[in-house]
């Protein structure tokens, strides 16, 4: 599984806002992006899902436009096969084409009649000089999915045992001055404090620099994605403070739980009270505690952002603790647990890979603790705003699992696609989010 972490470049003005959060981002081996384009190539292909978010009411429609730069034709087929998100096949085409020298033509499809949910689209060409497959996705009714699987009926009293705990737990908070990491306008701190089950964890806070000793900023909380290293995110920001946190097993904070990359989603994961996430996720509710230990921080003002495991904690956290004002969550994980199964690879095999090593743990007994730790049992939680980003070709959060847990929120709520993405958002997300922030804290 290759992975690299994507940090977009900060910039706070008025009215725009990008912020720079680190999302651990899965590179798909899959050519899922692949459309040949460029100049001097003899045949180019482009297949564009009719709809700038990639879903419909109804009849789904597409084209697939092809440019043949050859000095000769091109003769062949070319077709698609149309499947569920698990790989069922649900619609095949097969048609001749022909293909003049120096031409280029373009084929338009519609398909009805299929029930909502979301589908993959795989686009072949096969002509005398050229073989491609290029693939998409689409969604039927998007806002009509929802999980088949329940939330637990103790999931409340669950996770106010884990809060309890947490608040037996003193924080013990310690801020450390980092003059090297300073920038000239802003403050950088090493932040400590202990948590569930007396772990220490770190993070950052970088502070803007001010004469007004009465100033109060408001509060990003950037959280981590799968094994990233979180660093101090600084910007010319005048009115927001940025936390990054590295919870327990992540960057600075893995001093007692210290797991190979691979076995970090499944340590403990057969005794729900015991798994990692539990303790990952009151990492998270005891930031918050830190930041209303703080004069200088706006309690009302409270941002939680992350993606892929940064958007499971943002949601989490959101659902669990309400002191949140904002949730954006990009391409969160552990988004309707059993639907995962048979859909994508991570972390479903690292799972069972690790039931396996384990005798008498059984994939099922963990399937079923997972329940606990569902993005949408959090969302369902959630009294905040909310946004949320997907990508319709993500290989680890199927977008019918991300829309599962959008329909889950009960709230104002607001979803950007990207259907030509997969697991990441691209900058026009950051964007909104960056507005959305200073329009509803009042930054102007």
């Amino acid at each position: 599984m290759n992975c690299f972490n994507f940090l977009i470049t900060i910039k706070f003005k008025p009215y725009y806002l990008v912020l720079a959060v680190c999302f651990l981002l899965f590179n798909a081996t899959e050519p899922v992006l692949a459309q040949n384009k460029e100049d001097g190539e003899e045949v180019s292909t482009v297949l564009n899902i009719n709809d700038k978010n990639g879903t419909f009411s109804s009849t789904a429609s597409f084209s697939f436009e092809i440019k043949n730069n050859h000095d000769t034709n091109q003769e062949g087929t070319i077709s698609y096969n149309i499947t569920t998100e698990k790989g069922q096949v649900i619609k095949t085409l097969s048609k001749p084409v022909n293909l003049a020298k120096k031409s280029s033509s373009k084929y338009d499809f519609d398909v009805p009649g299929l029930k909502a949910g979301f589908y993959k689209l795989n686009m072949m060409i096969n002509v005398s000089d050229y073989d491609d497959t290029t693939r998409r996705a689409f969604g039927i009714k998007p806002d009509d999915i929802r999980s088949q699987y329940a939330k637990p009926a103790d999931f409340d009293q669950f996770w106010q045992t884990a809060k309890d705990e947490l608040a037996k737990v003193k924080p013990n908070y310690k801020l450390t001055e980092l003059p090297d990491r300073q920038t000239e306008n802003r403050k950088v701190y090493q932040i400590e404090m202990k948590s569930l089950d007396d772990i220490l964890i770190r993070g950052f806070m970088t502070v803007p620099i001010t004469k007004n000793k009465d100033k109060k900023f408001s509060v990003l909380l950037g959280l981590p994605g799968y094994q990233v290293n979180l660093q101090p995110i600084v910007g010319d920001d005048p009115d927001l403070v940025i936390i990054t946190l590295n919870t327990r097993g992540q960057g600075t904070s893995k001093d007692v739980v210290h797991t190979e990359r691979d076995a970090f989603i499944s340590y403990h994961i057969e005794d729900k009270n015991k798994y990692v996430m539990r303790g990952v996720i009151m990492d998270c509710v005891r930031a918050v505690d830190f930041i209303f230990a703080q004069p200088n921080l706006r309690h009302d003002q409270i941002l939680a952002s992350g993606g892929s495991m940064g958007g499971f904690l943002s949601l989490a956290v959101s659902g669990l603790d309400h002191r949140i004002a904002l949730c954006s969550a990009q391409n969160p994980i552990m988004s309707d647990v059993h639907n995962l199964v048979g859909a994508v690879t991570w972390p479903i095999n690292d799972i069972r890979k690790y039931c396996n090593s384990k005798a008498g743990v059984s994939f099922d007994q963990v399937i079923n603790n997972l329940d606990y730790y569902d993005t949408k049992n959090f969302a369902s939680r959630i009294k905040c705003p909310t946004l949320i980003g997907l990508g319709l070709l993500d290989p680890f959060v199927p977008p019918a699992n991300g829309y599962a847990v959008y329909n889950s929120l009960n709230g104002d709520k607001h979803m950007i696609i990207f259907k030509n993405l997969g697991h990441e958002v691209s900058v026009e997300y950051k964007e909104y989010e960056g507005r959305w922030m200073r329009d509803t804290f009042g930054l102007f």
